[in-house]
């Protein structure tokens, strides 16, 4: 690989983007594609645009062939990530979960006492306010947000931060009651209706889940969704 390759791969890695090597088998020839471009020319019209944009929505590497020829994509994409606000029983089921299913988990909770090393082995926890964590970690494409904590005063500044954030899931804990409540403040605070709607809430797929454990699983499954939910629209539509 070319240093300058290289280098371009490195810096959006840093930046948490993803990006492809293009390399053509039958010559080892190599291009470089950031995934802002994809829609950009000349890459929305080449061949390979429909290849590169699978390649991009699932992040597995693979060959690509079309009437040119063949070329090998060499997809780095930022690890997914699954930030949760709330110390809970829920958030105690999920963090494993999620993590099986191949999120990097962050908890973030200031209550000590419910933050604590004994609840959540094995997991970046952080026992500090949202607004002293969250901007330092960088919500983005990649990253879902759940709030769990039932404290508007821990929830909401998070929400906040999420809403003005572009990550795939935002999900929220709370009747619908307490989302009533919660849509009023968010209001008050400046965000509309299309903002807001971008919250899934009450939260976690209609699975009539009960149990810390059986909601956990909801929201892994409504979080998986929406990474998951273009490709699933495109295949929807060419099967109509």
């Amino acid at each position: 690989m070319k240093l300058s390759l290289l280098n371009a791969l490195n810096d959006e890695r840093a930046a948490r983007r993803a990006a492809i090597i293009i390399t053509d088998v039958a010559t080892g020839a190599q291009r470089f594609l950031r995934e802002q471009e994809l829609v950009q020319e000349p890459w929305a019209s080449d061949p390979l645009s429909q290849a590169l944009a699978d390649a991009f929505r699932t992040g597995k590497s693979g060959m690509a062939e079309t009437p040119a020829g063949q070329w090998f994509l060499t997809v780095s994409a930022p690890p997914v990530r699954m930030i949760v606000t709330g110390a809970v029983h829920i958030s105690q089921a999920l963090a494993p979960m999620a993590a099986i299913a191949g999120f990097d988990v962050t908890i973030i909770d200031p209550r000590t006492a419910f933050a604590s090393p004994e609840r959540f082995p094995d997991v970046d926890l952080r026992p500090e306010w949202p607004d002293a964590v969250i901007p330092s970690l960088g919500l983005d494409r990649y990253s879902a947000f759940v709030a769990l904590t039932h404290d508007p005063k821990i929830d909401d500044v998070a929400l906040d931060l999420a809403l003005k954030s572009d990550a795939f899931y935002i999900g929220a804990l709370g009747s619908r009651k307490t989302h009533a409540r919660r849509v009023e403040r968010l209001r008050a605070a400046g965000f509309d209706d299309a903002a807001i709607a971008r919250i899934r809430a009450p939260i976690g797929l209609n699975i009539g889940a009960v149990s810390p454990a059986e909601i956990a699983v909801s929201i892994l499954a409504e979080a998986v969704s929406a990474l998951r939910a273009e490709r699933m629209a495109q295949r929807a539509a060419k099967a109509a």
